[in-house]
């Protein structure tokens, strides 16, 4: 009898670790054509509740070869949006022109670039039980 108990509690223990590691996973986000080495490009996750607004996640990395890579960890199962621009300054901020163009390449996932910000319908994706991997282009 406790041969079978402890084999159950063994079982549960170890359904509930593979179900919970499984649940969140992690994002990993590569811009592959940023125009020069200089200064760094920042990330931002979102989900649809707080689109442009506050991310969930932000992550800055240097570039490399013209790469900058992040992952994003410990991500629930849903629906998301990435955002990312080259900060060549390092000012932490995207820069404008007065007649409010951007001066710096900024990208979104899924790659689709309209006239004006990302759009979240555009820019959005599901993660469900694996990690994801994407490639933003400016």
């Amino acid at each position: 009898m406790k041969f079978l108990v402890a084999s159950l509690v063994t079982a549960v223990l170890f359904i509930s670790n593979t179900i919970t590691a499984q649940e969140n996973v992690s994002i990993t986000t590569t811009v592959v054509n940023v125009t020069s080495d200089e200064g760094k490009v920042s990330f931002a996750l979102y989900d649809k509740e707080n689109f442009r607004m506050k991310p969930l996640q932000g992550v800055s990395s240097e570039i490399k070869d013209g790469k900058s890579v992040v992952t994003f960890i410990d991500i629930p199962s849903g629906e998301y949006a990435i955002i990312c621009f080259h900060d060549k300054n390092e000012n932490n901020k995207m820069d404008f022109a007065p007649n409010g163009m951007p001066l710096e390449n900024y990208g979104a996932s899924n790659n689709v670039m309209n006239y004006g910000p990302p759009n979240y319908e555009d820019a959005k994706f599901v993660v469900v039980d694996k990690s994801v991997r994407l490639e933003i282009r400016f």
